[in-house]
């Protein structure tokens, strides 16, 4: 018997081979791993990959499908990584770096593109991010107007492509540049020559990733009129949330590394508005948004005069980032991080006199420290540590000193078309979900999978927190009293010299 595609998303994915850019990545890593578990009967998924690190993409491949990710998968449907074809490539190279053989081979097959791959370094050269994000999505969509049967072409963005608009709407908008004409610009010109008109071309963008992804978008946008395209545009991407389990992660990025930073004690001052809202979503309910729409694309491709279906993946239960240190702080105290070098104690301040005074506050006793383990002979690097930390905190002060609004109506218009029987398995709904067990789970994720630290250490882990406390409280004490002498100092000096 067979099943409606219109009814069942898993019976619309039996025998559609997808093209997959990005499959190393977080997103893609989790792409996989759902597709080949819910969708069983898809026919392949290509993963377009690039050699790294001596290994070739069939080991690259061999070696990514050993992570705790696929254990679930491994378990339920080991046949299932047979229809994973690894194919050598690079966005960032003309034509994705393809061979004319693989090219002509996704001609033939492919019927599903989803692009997820992108430059994601926010400061990168602006050649880099127009090769690795503008020019590599207008070589994906040459390349699906050759495919014979191409039924979806969905783009991964980005919520933040246009920052300069206070409320972000579910549409496509006219774009800032001429797309054409910043590759040819980036083809010719030397990155020197190009550096030089950075901060022109950038206009009121804050870095290069989120005015390359912007245009990326115009690029999509203009293929549209003959190609079925969909954007969905996240927002800032954090562990799953339960599928294939909860608190899965294996990135440093962003608002991971900030709260490992703040767990182990090394991020004391924030540069951000407390107010503002923490604008995150789980990468598992991602997935499915994606899945839901590249299933919604693929029903109306018949349907003429259709339109490019732009779709916000955002978060559903705001959290103001005050809130959110406040939570992270006191699950940091219940499942302490093994290794940390200060009290976890971070505070957020919008002032930027007020966050410089307290950055140098709190490097004293960073400097104190080193200096303590340098004459004892031990190594220690913490001066070095916050100072990358205080550099990462500048690049992301941009977005943790705004608020965004963003609508929704094509999210939940998606939603409500998700046939009940697969509401349980793809629904990306998340508006009922714990954030404070959601953020343990993401705690202990990192802890697992990131740093590798074993849940049964916590005991010990407390031990060295308490360590940790009473040495802060004995260089808070000296820091005081030598400030104190030296006011004592300087007050005495003047009413008595």
């Amino acid at each position: 018997m067979t099943i409606d595609p219109a009814k069942s998303i898993s019976a619309f994915y039996a025998g559609q081979s997808i093209f997959l850019t990005g499959a190393t990545g977080f997103l893609g890593k989790v792409f996989i791993e759902k597709v080949l578990r819910s969708c069983p009967d898809v026919c392949e998924i290509f993963l377009l990959m690039r050699p790294k690190k001596g290994l070739n993409v069939e080991e690259r491949l061999k070696k990514m499908l050993n992570l705790p990710l696929y254990n679930k998968l491994r378990k339920e449907q080991p046949a299932n990584f047979e229809k994973l074809i690894p194919i050598s490539g690079d966005v960032r190279e003309k034509e994705l770096g393809l061979s004319v053989a693989d090219r002509q081979m996704l001609i033939e097959r492919v019927t599903i593109i989803i692009h997820s791959a992108a430059n994601m370094k926010m400061h990168d050269s602006i050649k880099r991010a127009i090769f690795g994000n503008i020019r590599a999505t207008r070589d994906i969509c040459i390349l699906a107007q050759n495919m014979k049967n191409l039924i979806a072409l969905v783009y991964i963005s980005t919520a933040f492509t246009h920052v300069h608009e206070p409320f972000i709407e579910e549409r496509a908008y006219p774009p800032i540049a001429d797309w054409q004409k910043i590759i040819e610009m980036a083809e010719i010109l030397d990155e020197h020559t190009l550096n030089i008109f950075t901060t022109k071309c950038l206009d009121c963008f804050p870095n290069t990733y989120t005015f390359s992804k912007n245009l990326a978008e115009s690029v999509i946008q203009e293929y549209s009129s003959s190609l079925p395209c969909a954007i969905v545009r996240p927002s800032i991407i954090t562990p799953t949330y339960k599928d294939p389990m909860p608190g899965w992660i294996d990135n440093f990025y962003g608002p991971v590394g900030f709260s490992i930073g703040i767990g182990k004690g090394l991020i004391q001052v924030i540069y951000g508005c407390k107010s503002s809202n923490d604008n995150v979503v789980p990468v598992d309910i991602v997935i499915k948004a994606i899945i839901v729409v590249t299933w919604k694309l693929g029903l109306t491709i018949n349907i003429t005069n259709s339109t490019l279906i732009v779709l916000h993946c955002i978060s559903q239960k705001y959290l103001t980032y005050h809130d959110y240190l406040k939570l992270l702080l006191n699950i940091t105290n219940d499942i302490p991080m093994e290794g940390i070098i200060w009290t976890p104690n971070a505070v957020m301040t919008d002032n930027t006199v007020l966050f410089y005074i307290l950055t140098i506050l709190r490097i004293l006793p960073a400097i104190l420290i080193d200096l303590i383990f340098k004459f004892s002979g031990r190594p220690s690097a913490i001066v070095q540590a916050q100072r990358k930390l205080y550099l990462v905190n500048c690049t992301l002060s941009y977005f943790l000193l705004r608020d965004w609004k963003f609508s929704n109506t094509n999210s939940l218009i998606l939603l409500s078309s998700i046939p009940p029987d697969d509401r349980d398995m793809f629904s990306f709904e998340h508006a009922d979900s714990d954030i404070k067990r959601y953020i343990k789970n993401s705690a202990i994720g990192v802890k697992k999978f990131l740093l590798y630290e074993d849940m049964n250490r916590l005991d010990a882990a407390r031990t060295h927190g308490k360590r940790v406390r009473l040495l802060v409280a004995i260089v808070d004490i000296i820091i005081s009293t030598c400030l104190l002498w030296i006011i004592f100092q300087r007050i005495y000096s003047y009413i008595y010299v």
